[in-house]
């Protein structure tokens, strides 16, 4: 039986750039509708079997109100504690259960959570955050035809799947933490509100991607490169005196100049060292981790994010070989394999 997960999350888009940007306030009850939409086109697409993560607003079990449906519908076991930690145990749960696909709700953060513990298993995400480089605004149902057509085997991985960069923090040999869109070195001693906003405090950053149709501090880097980062780079971007000048909406409604000291394209697999103590080190958005004296970090961007499925491409390929003028998808996937 082919297995789909989908992990909301509640707490998505609600952090301080609500109050000190023009963030919007991404509605629980919008997201018990896009749920509900996304479970109708897994069902369509054939899948049968559907996990859900438990959370604090009971999005899952909202959305299956007054809803027919011809899926088995499962809640992960698990103790909630109602933290990023929910998304990342309930996406082990899920991969446990032999989930093929995985569809998120939530922004950059979120994803990064699922990351961590999804390996190879293909992510939809669907952007219900604040900043949001990584996941995408898509429709509901379209999401759930797609995470449902590449779980089914429908469309080859090769098709429907993206792979992504991420950026690796390494202290004393070991793999800490990771991040799928930035790691900002910031001037300050502790977590606070976690979102970052205050540009004056940035040190350093280091990014995956840089695309000036993004929202947040990767769209520094977005307006400083004429062309874009191939499969194989990341950028590295030094705050401050001495380089140019960068007009960037570091922040929903904030577009702010920034003060590049320096800025470079970096290889794969390059170690960054940081060793600027105190200071704390922020993933994907949201301060994490603490640097302290005699401990530098190493950051370096590497190949092995999470693939991700490319929505229209995956609808292109299933609408070409005929899919969608059948009375039903197959259930296993066969007659369009063959078409």
């Amino acid at each position: 039986m082919t297995v789909v997960g989908i992990i909301a999350n509640p707490a998505a888009g609600r952090d301080i750039r609500r109050l000190v940007a023009h963030a919007s306030v991404f509605d629980n009850n919008e997201k018990v509708n896009i749920v509900r939409r996304a479970l109708l086109g897994l069902e369509a697409a054939g899948v049968r079997q559907v996990w859900l993560m438990p959370d604090a607003y009971d999005i899952g079990r909202k959305a299956l109100d007054n809803l027919r449906l011809d899926l088995d519908v499962r809640w992960v076991e698990m103790s909630p504690r109602f933290e990023e930690s929910d998304s990342f145990e309930a996406t082990a749960r899920m991969v446990e259960a032999g989930a093929r696909t995985l569809i998120t709700l939530g922004g950059d953060g979120t994803n990064r959570a699922v990351a961590k513990a999804c390996g190879t298993i293909p992510l939809m995400p669907i952007s219900t955050g604040t900043n949001n480089a990584f996941p995408f605004m898509v429709e509901g149902t379209l999401a759930g035809l797609a995470a449902g057509l590449t779980a089914m085997g429908m469309v080859p991985l090769e098709t429907a799947t993206t792979s992504t960069k991420r950026i690796e923090l390494w202290r004393n040999g070991k793999l800490e933490e990771i991040a799928l869109v930035d790691a900002v070195v910031y001037r300050e001693r502790f977590i606070a509100s976690r979102a970052i906003w205050r540009l004056d405090e940035v040190k350093l950053a280091v990014f995956t991607r840089a695309e000036p149709w993004n929202i947040g501090l990767s769209a520094i880097g977005g307006y400083l490169e004429t062309t874009p980062l191939a499969a194989d780079e990341g950028l590295y971007v030094e705050i401050g005196e001495g380089g140019c000048e960068v007009l960037a909406p570091v922040a929903p409604g904030l577009i702010h100049p920034v003060k590049v000291a320096a800025h470079r394209r970096v290889r794969l697999e390059e170690r960054i060292v940081v060793d600027c103590a105190p200071a704390l080190i922020a993933l994907d958005g949201e301060r994490k981790v603490m640097l302290k004296a005699g401990e530098p970090i190493e950051l370096c961007v590497t190949a092995s994010g999470p693939l991700v499925i490319d929505m229209r491409r995956t609808l292109r390929y299933a609408a070409a070989v005929g899919a969608f003028i059948r009375a039903s998808f197959p259930t296993d996937g066969k007659a369009l394999r063959s078409s």
